[in-house]
């Protein structure tokens, strides 16, 4: 089984809730795991064929347009970050997406509040896609009120400061911007638990 999750995997930044999808057949790569194929895996498996067979539906960016990452850690689960810009394409100015990235906590990390699991999320996105940030002017959409604030944030919890510190390198080409939950789907979409079937 790990020869077509790492495959798939290679390909993770082209495919939407990448995390999410690939979970179940994670679980089945350690050695010491019964290999059982259920109804769920072969459906898992069968949804990454086809979404690597279809052509994805990216955009390549423009380095003087300004990006959007969105942000979000949902349920304690997974952290998201799509990257979008606004482009024109097809004589249509739209919204497009650069690449979507995705992972799954660790126990950890699952443990943390919501404020540093946002905050994980920021640094780890910027980590991930610096080569998209160095030097243009980007925006970082999230739904947590607290990390539109965290450049100009007083505090002692080490998990924020390291952000502070992590995101310095940024300031003056990066804004944060607030969006409601319910506006935030994009992201959301990534990160949120949805229902999980009993294996």
């Amino acid at each position: 089984m790990q020869s077509p999750v790492g495959f798939a995997s290679y390909c993770r930044n082209h495919i939407r809730n990448f995390s999410h999808i690939s979970s179940s057949l994670y679980r089945l790569c350690p050695s010491n795991v019964v290999f059982e194929i259920t109804k769920e895996r072969r459906d898992v498996y069968e949804r990454l064929k086809h979404e690597l067979t279809n052509a994805p539906v990216l955009i390549l960016p423009d380095f003087e347009l300004t990006f959007k990452l969105y942000i979000d850690a949902g349920c304690k689960q997974g952290l998201a970050a799509p990257l979008h810009q606004r482009q024109i394409v097809d004589g249509e100015p739209g919204e497009v997406v650069i690449c979507y990235i995705s992972r799954n906590l660790k126990d950890s990390e699952a443990r943390y509040g919501a404020t540093h699991i946002e905050c994980l999320c920021l640094i780890w996105a910027l980590e991930k896609l610096h080569y998209y940030f160095e030097g243009a002017v980007f925006e970082v959409y999230t739904d947590c009120t607290a990390l539109k604030y965290l450049l100009n944030m007083n505090t002692t919890n080490r998990h924020l400061l390291r952000g502070q510190i992590s995101i310095q390198e940024y300031r003056g080409n990066m804004t944060s911007i607030y969006k409601e939950v319910k506006s935030h789907t994009n992201a959301d979409g990534l990160s949120r638990c949805q229902k999980q079937l009993s294996l």
